[in-house]
C-alpha cells in the first residue's frame, strides 16, 4: 500500500483513538462497546477515504512531484477508493450485527440511542436513509469499475454520479457523527475532509476539474503506422502551455466517449504542435481511425506526468526498457535529445518488439539514434527467440554501481524486470515505471 495512503489511514485511526480516550466506553458491556467502536472507526475511514477519493480525482498538480506523477494520483485514487467502499461496507454489517449480539450475549449493557426532536431528528432519519441507499450504490459502483469488460464510455457517464453520491453520504456522516466528535480534534479532522470532499464533488458537477489546462485544438494529420496503431498530429491554441518529453495528456474526440490519457510522443519544439501514438487496446482505440478526420476539433488536457528526461539522475547508470506501444515517451525523448543534444548522457535504451520485420517504431527508432553517440539501441525480437528478461539485462550490465531503469510498457513485464533486477542489483536499482490505469 502506498506510503501515503498508509499515513492517512493511521491518521484517521489516531484521531478515532484520541476521541475513544477522552470518551471512554461509557456504561455499555464489552461486546456492545467493540460493536458500537469498530461502526463508529469503520464509519470515519470510509467517509475519510471517499473525502480523499474525491480530492485525488480533481486531477491536483500539487502532489505529483510527492507521489511521482498523475498516473500515480490515479492509482492511490483506485485504491483509495476500493478501501473506502470496503469499510462502508463493513460499517454498514456491523450496524446490521445488533440482533447477532442480542442472541449471544443479550441486551445486557446494550449503549441508550440518543434521542433528538425537531429538525434534528428528521435530518438523522434523512441521513440514515441516505446511508443505506449509498452503500448499494456505492458496491454497484465498485463492481462496474473492477469489470474492465464493462465500456468504458457507459462507465464513464455512470460515474459522473459519484459527486452526488458523496455529498449525500457526507450529510449522512454530519448528522449522524457522534456529537461529541465536533468539540475534539476528531470533529476538526472530519469537518476539514468533509468540507475539501465537497468542493472537489462541486468541482467534477459544475465540469471544472482540470478546465485550467484545457487547450483546443485541430487534427491535422492521422496515419497507421501498424495496423493497431494510430498517429494522430494535433494543432492547438495558444492556451498549451507546453511539455516535457515523456508526459502524457488527457485527449478528447468525443464528447460522449470523455477523455483519454495517452502518452505524447513528441518532443516540444514551441509550436503547440503534439502527437500521439494510440494503441488498438480496446473498442474505443480500436475504431478510432475511423471516427476521426483531419480538421476535425479535439481538447488536450495537460500536461500531466514525471516521466521526464530531466530527472534522470547523471551519476547513475542509465538503462531505458520499452514494450510494445510503451516506446512512446522514449520517441519524445529521443526527439528532445536530438534538438538539443547532451553530450553526458550515456544510455542503452531496449525495445522489445513481437516482430522486427512488421515494427512500426523499429526503423523510425534507428534513426532517431543515428545522430546520438549516447544512446545503445537494443532490439529485442520475441519472435525471433530474443526476449528480453532481467538475467539478460544483468548480463549485458555491470550492476556494481548504481542504476536507474525507466520502464514503460506492460505491468507483467515491468514485474518481471523489477523482481529480477532487485534481486540481482540489491541496493542499487532505482526502478521508474508509468502507471497508467484510470479504472
Amino acid at each position: 500500500m502506498n506510503i501515503y495512503l498508509t499515513g492517512f489511514i493511521a491518521l484517521l485511526v489516531l484521531a478515532w483513538a484520541g476521541a475513544l480516550g477522552v470518551n471512554g466506553l461509557g456504561t455499555t458491556s464489552l461486546p456492545w462497546a467493540i460493536q458500537s467502536q469498530a461502526f463508529y472507526l469503520s464509519g470515519l475511514l470510509a467517509i475519510g477515504l471517499m473525502s480523499l477519493a474525491m480530492v485525488l480525482a480533481t486531477r491536483p498538480t500539487w502532489l505529483e512531484r510527492p507521489l511521482g506523477g498523475m498516473d500515480r494520483v490515479y492509482r492511490m485514487h483506485k485504491w483509495t477508493a476500493i478501501l473506502a467502499v470496503s469499510f462502508a461496507a463493513m460499517h454498514w454489517l456491523l450496524e446490521d450485527c445488533d440482533d447477532l449480539i442480542k442472541s449471544v450475549f443479550g441486551r445486557f449493557g446494550e449503549p441508550l440511542e440518543v434521542q433528538f426532536s425537531g429538525l434534528m431528528h428528521e435530518l438523522r432519519d434523512v441521513g440514515e436513509e441516505l446511508g443505506e441507499i449509498g452503500i448499494y450504490l456505492l458496491l454497484a459502483m465498485l463492481v462496474l469499475s473492477l469489470l474492465k469488460r464493462f465500456p468504458y464510455h457507459l462507465w464513464r457517464h455512470i460515474h459522473r454520479a459519484v459527486p452526488l453520491l458523496y455529498l449525500a453520504l457526507a450529510f449522512h456522516a454530519t448528522v449522524l457523527a457522534p456529537t461529541d466528535y465536533w468539540s475534539q480534534p476528531l470533529g476538526l479532522l472530519l469537518g476539514v475532509l468533509l468540507v475539501a470532499g465537497s468542493f472537489a464533488a462541486v468541482l467534477s458537477l459544475l465540469g471544472l476539474i482540470g478546465r485550467a489546462r484545457r487547450a483546443r485544438g485541430t487534427i491535422l494529420s492521422i496515419s497507421t503506422p501498424a495496423r493497431d496503431v494510430t498517429e494522430v498530429v494535433c494543432q492547438l491554441d495558444s492556451r498549451w502551455r507546453g511539455h516535457q518529453a515523456g508526459q502524457f495528456a488527457f485527449v478528447s474526440f468525443d464528447w460522449f466517449e470523455g477523455h483519454h490519457p495517452f502518452t505524447i510522443a513528441s518532443a516540444d519544439h514551441g509550436d503547440r504542435r503534439v502527437t500521439f501514438l494510440i494503441k488498438a487496446l480496446g473498442d474505443f482505440t480500436r475504431a478510432l481511425p475511423r471516427r476521426i478526420a483531419v480538421g476535425q476539433a479535439v481538447t488536450v488536457e495537460g500536461p500531466y506526468g514525471f516521466f521526464e528526461l530531466p530527472r534522470r539522475n547523471p551519476e547513475a547508470r542509465q538503462i531505458w526498457v520499452a514494450g510494445g506501444i510503451g516506446i512512446t515517451p522514449f520517441i519524445a525523448w529521443l526527439e528532445a535529445l536530438r534538438a538539443n543534444p547532451d553530450d553526458s548522457l550515456v544510455t542503452d535504451l531496449h525495445y522489445s518488439t513481437r516482430d522486427w520485420a512488421s515494427d512500426p517504431f523499429a526503423e523510425r527508432l534507428k534513426g532517431l539514434c543515428a545522430d546520438l553517440p549516447g544512446v545503445s539501441l537494443h532490439i529485442h525480437d520475441s519472435q525471433a527467440g530474443s526476449t528480453l528478461t532481467a538475467e539478460h539485462l544483468t548480463s549485458m550490465h555491470d550492476g556494481s554501481s548504481k542504476t536507474e531503469v525507466w520502464f514503460c510498457g506492460p505491468s507483467g513485464f515491468a514485474r518481471r524486470l523489477r523482481t529480477g533486477l532487485t534481486r540481482a542489483w540489491r541496493g542499487r536499482l532505482q526502478f521508474h515505471q508509468e502507471a497508467f490505469e484510470m479504472r
